[in-house]
């Protein structure tokens, strides 16, 4: 099957029950045993509920991988692959991620033996000379957020190794537009909040991948920690992830003429967005993605954050909240609100400069965003 029928097919059936073509919300606790260990597959909702099953089902197809993992958000995915390794442990992270993911690494994790280094990512050589006996895993994102760098997902997996896991964070791009597993990844998270589900209306993570022995190690964390969403959450992500492919085909285009106008504005300095010919490592990303995504980030002339808090407060359909990858168009600013907990000097190094703002381009009629971007610039 193609992408697009995937995404409303792959791993779901009706309900063997009523037929239902919609999966069901199993909103249960526990399930009624025939005896001792004689069930129907399934026994607490922790470990497993039938929602679930569904959602995760179809995230591994769509994502081309036999296992997936729902979790309770992206960081809680974050959280069982971390719980992978051991005190002593190496990671090698891209420096330039969101600031959820360097703050659970350095603030949760590090403490407990396992060493965080973080490199530029953009050039592949870079990740193998930080590689070392002691490197256990390599966290990458492309697009990163916020400054929408592009990482070669097949270089990084060809001078790895195979005693290293490669994990891929897709959220930005989502499995429409890159297919990690394609291209050498072992794992790929998402945070299902944003493109996936594309409402704005739940909070949620996954993880895909191929490996039984790594599935059976990754269920057994999310058992025994038991950070799992609820039936009601995977039924809207399955809602969501049926129109999956019709909203990013718009999120795109919006975002071209968006980037367009961008350019041409004369408080904008920089303009951040893989589908620029200039933009850095812009052939990689148009060799493994199918299109570019509905993520820009720009950064003004007057690199102040007062002027980055000042178009803020102008825009009205660009609303000013955090998260991303909804219908609706989202403005905000990065080093005071997603990536506060990086430190100055190495957001600063990194590009998340004071002026910086990320939009989340949404399904509107991209003319009338246009003149809202027109007016807080002006």
């Amino acid at each position: 099957m193609k992408i697009e029928t995937k995404l409303l097919h792959a791993g779901i059936d009706p309900d063997q029950a009523t037929g239902a073509i919609m999966t069901p919300i199993y909103q249960t606790s526990t399930y009624v045993q025939e005896e001792v260990g004689v069930n129907k597959g399934y026994e607490y909702s922790r470990t497993q509920n039938p929602t679930r099953h569904a959602l995760e089902k179809n995230l591994a197809a769509i994502e081309n991988a036999q296992f997936g993992l729902c979790f309770g958000s992206g960081l809680a995915a974050i959280d069982a692959v971390i719980k992978m390794l051991n005190p002593g442990d190496e990671v090698i992270s891209t420096n330039d991620l969101y600031g959820g993911s360097y703050r659970i690494f350095t603030t949760i994790f590090q403490k407990y033996g396992i060493v965080f280094k973080f490199v530029d990512m953009t050039n592949v050589a870079n990740v193998k000379e930080t590689i070392t006996h002691k490197t256990k895993l390599i966290w990458v994102e492309t697009p990163t957020n916020p400054m929408m760098s592009i990482i070669d997902i097949q270089g990084v997996a060809a001078v790895k190794g195979d005693e290293i896991l490669l994990a891929v964070d897709n959220t930005f791009a989502s499995p429409y537009l890159q297919n990690p597993i394609d291209f050498g990844a072992d794992i790929v998270m998402h945070s299902v909040t944003k493109f996936l589900g594309g409402h704005s209306d739940i909070v949620m993570g996954a993880l895909v991948l191929n490996d039984p022995e790594v599935a059976k190690d990754l269920y057994r964390i999310q058992n025994s920690s038991g950070a799992i969403c609820g039936p009601q959450d995977c039924f809207l992500a399955l809602r969501g992830i049926k129109t999956l492919h019709v909203r990013m085909d718009r999120h795109c285009y919006n975002a071209k003429k968006i980037v367009e106008f961008l350019q041409d504005n004369d408080r904008v300095d920089k303009v951040y967005y893989p589908g620029l010919e200039s933009h850095p490592n812009h052939k990689v990303a148009k060799s493994q993605m199918r299109g570019f995504g509905g993520m820009i980030s720009f950064s003004l002339k007057n690199d102040t954050i007062e002027a980055a808090h000042s178009i803020l407060k102008k825009t009205k359909l660009f609303s000013l909240a955090e998260s991303l990858g909804g219908v609706e168009s989202l403005i905000g600013h990065p080093a005071s609100m997603t990536h506060t907990s990086i430190p100055k000097e190495i957001r600063i190094q990194s590009g998340v400069v004071d002026s910086l703002i990320r939009i989340s381009v949404g399904i509107e009629d991209v003319s009338d965003l246009i003149e809202d971007l027109e007016k807080a610039l002006t």
